[in-house]
């Protein structure tokens, strides 16, 4: 390898890995796919194959190496499958190499997703004062998944690709927590657990020219993600000086984020990429402009919060969660944008079947009866969706209850209802709240009958 720097990180990773810590306490690498993460494993598995090649067999590869990627599940669907490619890789060339490194992919717990915290539960979508997402979406799952680790083997390490170069306000982060003379850091929120930076002194310029000069060693065109970037890349975006081949003549630092990222106010590299003929994306960058557009429109949201307390402002605006209307509204319009895209793109999913399901029994246990995430999904697709295991009544058991009910439609709603309540509590695998539940409508029921 022609770079130094890069040679000495390697050597500095070989001696941490085998020497200087003789524990096994496994390394967790952040991996993202992106320029940074793809560099640190790029240098952390070179020092693998060199001490397993060249090291005495007491010191050999005797601590995992995860790679753990997390999906969000509203990754920008290029970066999506490009790291799903990546992940493949990754696994079969470990498996082919003997290396120990193991890929796992973490995602948010199905009721946290971003689809379940706006269509189904209302929750406004994040800015800056309410960024909810990032716990949700990031933290937790990487999180969960750490703490197992620690749960096990009582300690781990955590690798990150930050850098000083990327920003003042990095550099100064990380120099916080940094112990002089020390390569390991405490982690600042988890306990037991110590952060390793091995690139941190790589300027962007480096960053790219180990990514174009040294062949991927798991086996994947490393010219793709450059490729990526180049056209994602706005024109205010900074790009390397110094690349290994001509024709890479443009390329930014790009973030790549979520495709629904309303904290930021313009996706730039979401913008870019169309402008360079991802053409296909431009109803998703729309419907991301609409979120945010609407976001804090007064007729979308309710004037209590989900506790019951008052969410009116000052001047009479409604802050609470969204209107089920608007909620039925949004998923229609996702839908389908989903129906359209996936005639280019058959893979795309924007949401999943389980978010669908998850969405109709929330809108059950919170009464509401007035839409169906399955009507919607046949109104758009001309088929039907199974919405859970949330059995509905067959024809014969609707005559029955209709005649039960003497035709009387505010009765026989009723008893659908409370029917629904039971079926999405089963649905949960807890019946916890469900007593609660049903006095609820009841109560709803009567208020609605005497007014």
């Amino acid at each position: 390898m022609r770079s130094k720097k890069a040679e000495k990180i390697i050597s500095e990773i070989i001696d941490q890995y085998a020497y200087a810590d003789t524990s096994e306490r496994p390394w967790i690498i952040g991996f993202s796919g992106g320029k940074d993460s793809t560099v640190l494993l790029t240098l952390v598995w070179i020092a693998l194959q060199r001490i397993k090649n060249e090291k005495p067999f007491p010191y050999q590869l005797r601590r995992p190496v995860y790679v753990v990627c997390n999906d969000t599940m509203v990754e920008n669907p290029i970066i999506a499958s490009y790291v799903e490619d990546v992940l493949a890789k990754i696994t079969e060339a470990a498996r082919n190499e003997g290396l120990p490194v193991i890929v796992k992919k973490t995602t948010p717990r199905l009721d946290e997703s971003f689809w379940i915290n706006v269509l189904g539960k209302g929750y406004p979508v994040p800015n800056n004062t309410f960024r909810w997402c990032t716990d949700k979406l990031k933290i937790r799952p990487t999180s969960h998944f750490l703490l197992e680790q620690i749960d096990e083997k009582g300690e781990a390490i955590v690798l990150l690709g930050t850098r000083y170069d990327e920003s003042a306000t990095r550099e100064r982060s990380m120099r916080k927590h940094e112990v002089e003379g020390k390569r390991l850091s405490k982690h600042n929120t988890t306990a037991n657990t110590y952060v390793y930076a091995p690139i941190k002194e790589l300027m962007l310029e480096e960053v790219w020219y180990i990514i174009n000069s040294v062949p991927s060693p798991w086996g994947f065109d490393n010219s793709i993600l450059f490729q990526i970037y180049a056209d994602a890349s706005a024109d205010d975006y900074e790009c390397p000086t110094v690349v290994t081949n001509k024709e890479h003549s443009s390329c930014g630092q790009s973030r790549f984020g979520c495709w629904t990222c309303t904290v930021v106010k313009k996706d730039k590299s979401m913008s870019a990429l169309i402008d360079n003929g991802q053409n296909w994306m431009q109803p998703l960058l729309d419907f991301r402009n609409s979120l945010q557009d609407e976001r804090n429109v007064h007729e979308h949201r309710m004037p209590e919060r989900k506790n019951g307390q008052d969410a009116v402002s000052e001047d009479g605006r409604n802050y609470g969660p969204y209107w089920d209307w608007y909620r039925a509204k949004k998923l229609r319009e996702l839908l389908k944008i989903q129906k359209e895209v996936q005639k280019e793109k058959p893979h795309v999913n924007l949401i999943t079947n389980q978010e669908l399901i998850a969405i109709q029994v929330i809108w059950s246990r919170e009464m509401i009866f007035d839409y169906n995430v399955g009507d919607i999904y046949k109104e758009v697709f001309n088929k039907e969706i199974s919405t859970s295991n949330i059995k509905s009544l067959d024809d014969t058991e609707r005559r029955i209850l209709k005649d039960v009910c003497d035709g009387d439609m505010s009765y026989y709603n009723l008893i659908d209802n409370l029917l629904t309540l039971q079926e999405t509590k089963t649905l949960m695998i807890s019946k916890f709240g469900l007593h609660n539940d049903v006095e609820n409508r009841i109560e709803s029921f009567v208020k609605e009958i005497e007014g």
